[in-house]
C-alpha cells in the first residue's frame, strides 16, 4: 500500500495552526520512529483537552504521515472549519444514528488506501478526576481486527494544562509557557484476537489492551505510576444516580 500525499488542505491547515503552536508552546516529542513510513495504520490517542488534536496533529504532521480524525458530524457543516475538515479528509461520526457505522466503513477504506486513521478510543474528553484515560469504546479495536493494521498507541500531556477540559472559564492558561508532550509507542500486539469472531467480549478485551498501552505511555510522560483501576464513566454515573436515589428516598 502506498502513502497518501499530504495535499493542499492539510498544508493550509498547517500554515494556519503551526505558527501559534510553535510560538506559544514548547514541544517534547518522542517515539516518532514508531509511526510507520508506509501503509495504512491506526493511532489510538488519549484525549484530555479541546486543544490536544492540534498538538497531536502537529506531532504527526512532522512525520509526513498525516492523521484522519473521526470527528462529530456537526463540525463538518458549513463554516471555514467545516471546509478544512472536509478538505483534509477527516471522517464524520453521526452519533446515536444508523449512519454511525459509516464512520467505521470510512476508516477501513482509508486504512486500506494506505492512510492513518486516528482514534480517541475514550470517545470524548476524559472524565477521570486525575486525567488518566478512561475505559475505551470498541471502535478502534473493531477496525484494527477488520484491517489487521498496526495500532500505534499515543499519549499526550500538556494541552490540558493550557486548556483544562472542564474548566468553568473557557480561557487559555498560556503562562508560564507549557510543554506539549507527545509519546508514540510500538504497535499494540493484538495477534491473539485476530481471526476470531468479533464478539462484544473479545472487542472489549482488545480495547482494554489498547487502553493499557496508552496508559503505560502516559505514565512515562507524567512520571507517575499507572492507576490501579481504570475510570469507567458509565459506571460512575450509574453509581451517582444510585446514591442520589438513596438520598431521595430518605
Amino acid at each position: 500500500m502506498s502513502r497518501r500525499r499530504i495535499g493542499f488542505w492539510y498544508r493550509l491547515a498547517a500554515v494556519i495552526a503551526k505558527p501559534p503552536l510553535v510560538v506559544l508552546f514548547k514541544r517534547d516529542w518522542q517515539g516518532l520512529e514508531h509511526i510507520p513510513a508506509d501503509g495504512g495504520f491506526i493511532t489510538a490517542v488519549n484525549h484530555n483537552s479541546y486543544l490536544d488534536p492540534l498538538s497531536y496533529a502537529h506531532f504527526q504532521y512532522n512525520t509526513g504521515r498525516v492523521p484522519r480524525f473521526l470527528a462529530k458530524a456537526a463540525l463538518f457543516r458549513g463554516s471555514f472549519v467545516g471546509a478544512i475538515l472536509r478538505g483534509t479528509g477527516q471522517i464524520p461520526v453521526y452519533r446515536e444514528s444508523t449512519d454511525a457505522l459509516d464512520a467505521f466503513r470510512a476508516a477501513v477504506d482509508a486504512i486500506e488506501r494506505g492512510e492513518c486513521v486516528a482514534f480517541y478510543p475514550e470517545g470524548t474528553l476524559t472524565r477521570d478526576p486525575e486525567m488518566w484515560p478512561m475505559a475505551g469504546k470498541t471502535g478502534a479495536a473493531r477496525v484494527a481486527l477488520l484491517t489487521k493494521a498496526p495500532v500505534i498507541p499515543v499519549a499526550q500531556w500538556g494541552a490540558n494544562l493550557a486548556m483544562p477540559p472542564y474548566a468553568k472559564e473557557k480561557r487559555f492558561r498560556l503562562f508560564p509557557r507549557k510543554t506539549l508532550k507527545v509519546l508514540a509507542g510500538p504497535p499494540v500486539d493484538l495477534s491473539r484476537f485476530e481471526d476470531r469472531e468479533a464478539t462484544p467480549e473479545l472487542l472489549r478485551e482488545a480495547t482494554e489492551v489498547i487502553m493499557a498501552a496508552i496508559t503505560e505511555l502516559l505514565s512515562e510522560v507524567r512520571g507517575e505510576p499507572v492507576p490501579t483501576a481504570t475510570y469507567d464513566h458509565r459506571k460512575a454515573r450509574a453509581e451517582q444516580r444510585r446514591k442520589a436515589a438513596e438520598e431521595g428516598s430518605k
